[in-house]
């Protein structure tokens, strides 16, 4: 099923914010906004909050530990060296391979979720909604089905949007 959306186009961040807030002074479902950067306001108000950050700290926690498992396992048990005397456990010789490569697979790792999450990957065939939307326009998206058409434009025009869109 094919959603139909209004896109209302404002050209600057404080343009956008002042809209934002009487729209949702007048009680309208806002379904998002596309923004060329982000606007903090505009993110504490959606109700859509991101778990990229819980998801990152678990795989940066399970990275740790396997490559600390791993360094221990290689220099303990399986193949132990005696260096001058030296323990073989040396903890503090195993941290900076381990932190590197905990940012390393984190970053990866992240990385992948959000393409995953976004289905966004190569050859993915996906127009973008307005050819501005990230570059130097600020979009906000409504659902056709869930606003009053005719109340939500002559919102957006008197609000001072640069365009509005019906896809």
């Amino acid at each position: 099923m094919e959603q139909h959306y209004i896109l209302g186009v404002f050209g600057g961040e404080e343009e956008l914010v002042k809209a934002y807030r009487r729209i949702r002074e007048e009680h309208l479902e806002v379904s998002d906004v596309f923004t060329p950067f982000p606007v903090h306001e505009i993110l504490e108000h959606q109700e859509k909050k991101s778990r990229i950050t819980t998801v990152s700290w678990f795989y940066g926690l399970f990275t740790a530990v396997a490559v600390l498992a791993f360094l221990f396992y290689t220099a303990v048990i399986d193949w132990p060296l005696n260096y001058g005397g030296k323990p073989s456990n040396a903890f503090p010789s195993f941290m900076v391979v381990t932190i590197v490569l905990t940012i390393f697979s984190v970053t990866i790792l992240s990385l992948f979720t959000f393409s995953v999450r976004a289905r966004i990957w190569p050859n993915v065939g996906k127009e973008p909604l307005h050819e501005g939307a990230t570059n130097d326009k600020f979009v906000i998206l409504f659902e056709k089905d869930k606003v009053d058409e005719s109340r939500l434009n002559k919102l957006l025009r008197e609000l001072g949007a640069e365009d509005i869109v019906e896809k």
